[in-house]
């Protein structure tokens, strides 16, 4: 491959860090605790954040500076300037893990061995911004991590490594997301060390395979309770936590969590209706099935256990939810 060295890995190559939010931080720890070289990280520009839209440090960035890691924050890495800047870093090897940037040839061409990237499924398939809220969406029953070899395209390069990855019974896609990178942390290390050992085997991916996870728009958060329990249920737990699915209750816009299915095929119902709260949740039907409903969120509040959200906020059984 162009731009890709023939010769031997290092065993201690010099490495260029780039990634921005909390889902690298467990590989760029796990590249600092290893004792890897990282050269230098390469995180997003400080953003406004908050209701005071104060300017605010990456997740990465703070690692990296808690670390006295020399931290880089082009506002585009497409620049010349940025680029002859790497150049004079000379990085055997650059790692990108959640960057936020597409990164174009002459960047890619830069280090000896190319850049590689940890993407969230297992590639082809959920190729995009949202691979672990589409997972849970559509209720599968394993997703994955990919080592990918990076080129000009949307997640299209050569694999490396893969590791499957069972999604657990009820997850949402933030406890999904921990626990992915948490293990992209310790992949990358075995990688690097496999890469080492024995020459690098690139398998091309079959791109008639390829499937895609656009990113989450608010526009899908508003629950259909004519739907049944399993579609609703993965829908909440997709968007949990962030941006939230949501359904109306006396005119608010209420946010629902951590849901899960008690009965999938239970017909006699009113979709949206609530049946009761009891020790698991609320209980609603939907068009087929009944839902449990184990987290609520008014509007400007706190998130709370159903049971705390309805001691201040009163749902009689029968009550329609949606109207």
């Amino acid at each position: 491959m162009t731009g890709v060295s023939k010769d031997a890995f290092p065993a201690d190559p010099g490495l260029i860090f780039m990634g921005t939010p909390e889902f690298a931080i467990p590989t760029l720890k796990g590249l600092v605790n290893n004792g890897h070289k990282v050269l230098a990280v390469v995180t997003q520009p400080d953003r406004p954040k908050g209701r005071g839209r104060k300017m605010t440090a990456s997740p990465v960035k703070k690692f990296a500076v808690e670390h006295n890691i020399e931290t880089l924050q082009p506002e585009s890495v497409s620049d010349d300037g940025f680029c002859n800047l790497i150049k004079k870093k000379a990085p055997d090897l650059i790692i990108v893990i959640a960057f936020g940037q597409i990164l174009k040839k002459d960047l890619l061409a830069i280090p000896k061995w190319g850049v590689i990237n940890i993407h969230a499924s297992l590639l082809p398939k959920y190729r995009g911004a949202a691979p672990i809220q589409r997972a849970i969406l559509n209720n599968e029953s394993k997703t994955g991590l990919t080592v990918m070899r990076m080129d000009e395209g949307l997640d299209t390069g050569s694999i490396l490594y893969q590791e499957e990855v069972p999604i657990h019974r009820d997850e949402t896609a933030g406890q999904l997301h921990d626990r992915l990178a948490r293990i992209a942390g310790d992949l990358m290390i075995r990688s690097l060390s496999r890469m080492a050992e024995e020459p690098i085997e690139e398998r091309p991916q079959d791109h008639s395979r390829a499937t895609y996870a656009p990113k989450i728009e608010r526009s899908i958060s508003l629950i259909d309770w004519q739907q049944d329990a399993e579609k609703i249920s993965a829908l909440v737990r997709a968007l949990d936590p962030r941006p939230g699915a949501y359904t109306i209750i006396q005119g608010k816009e209420i946010k629902l969590f951590s849901t899960g299915v008690l009965d999938e095929d239970h017909l006699d119902v009113i979709p949206g209706r609530v049946v009761k709260d009891s020790d698991e949740g609320l209980i609603v039907e939907t068009g087929k099935g009944l839902i449990k409903i184990r987290e609520m969120q008014y509007p400007g509040k706190k998130r709370l256990s159903s049971n705390d959200f309805l001691r201040g906020f009163s749902l009689p059984e029968g009550t329609i939810l949606g109207k």
